[in-house]
C-alpha cells in the first residue's frame, strides 16, 4: 500500500453531525488500507474527544454512515490518535473532562508540525 500519511482536520460534531459522519467515515474506510491516519479536531470538533459525547449525537440525516459513536470506536480500535486543538479546551468546556482513549490535547503549533509531514483532509 502507499506510503502516504495523512491528518483529518476535523471543525464539526454536534453542531454538523453528517459532515463528521463523513469525515469519520472516510477515515475508517481508508484505515482499512493500513495507512498511517490521525486526527486533529478543532472547533466544535473537539467535542468528539469527550467521553460519551459521540453517543449523545443521535440526529444525523444520512442513513448511508454508519452512527458516529460506532465510526469513533472503530476508528479508536484501529489506534488512530484524536489530537485536540489545546485552545478550544476552555472554550467548549473541556478543562478537566475525561477524554476518550487514543485522545490528548496539542498546540496548533502541532497541527503545523503534522501538516508539514503529511497530506491534509479537512472537514
Amino acid at each position: 500500500m502507499s506510503e502516504k500519511s495523512f491528518v483529518f482536520i476535523l471543525n464539526h460534531s454536534f453542531d454538523r453531525p453528517d459532515v463528521a459522519a463523513s469525515a469519520l467515515q472516510l477515515a475508517t474506510n481508508m484505515k482499512a488500507f493500513d495507512i498511517e491516519l490521525d486526527f486533529f479536531l478543532i472547533n466544535e470538533g473537539v467535542m468528539l474527544a469527550k467521553k460519551g459525547f459521540a453517543e449523545t449525537i443521535t440526529w444525523q440525516k444520512k442513513d448511508g454512515f454508519s452512527p458516529i459513536k460506532d465510526l469513533l470506536k472503530t476508528l479508536q480500535e484501529f489506534g488512530v490518535r484524536f489530537y485536540v486543538c489545546a485552545s478550544c479546551v476552555k472554550p467548549y468546556g473541556l478543562e478537566g473532562a475525561e477524554l476518550i482513549d487514543n485522545a490528548e490535547i496539542k498546540p496548533g503549533s502541532f497541527l503545523g508540525e503534522m501538516l508539514l509531514q503529511r497530506q491534509s483532509v479537512s472537514f
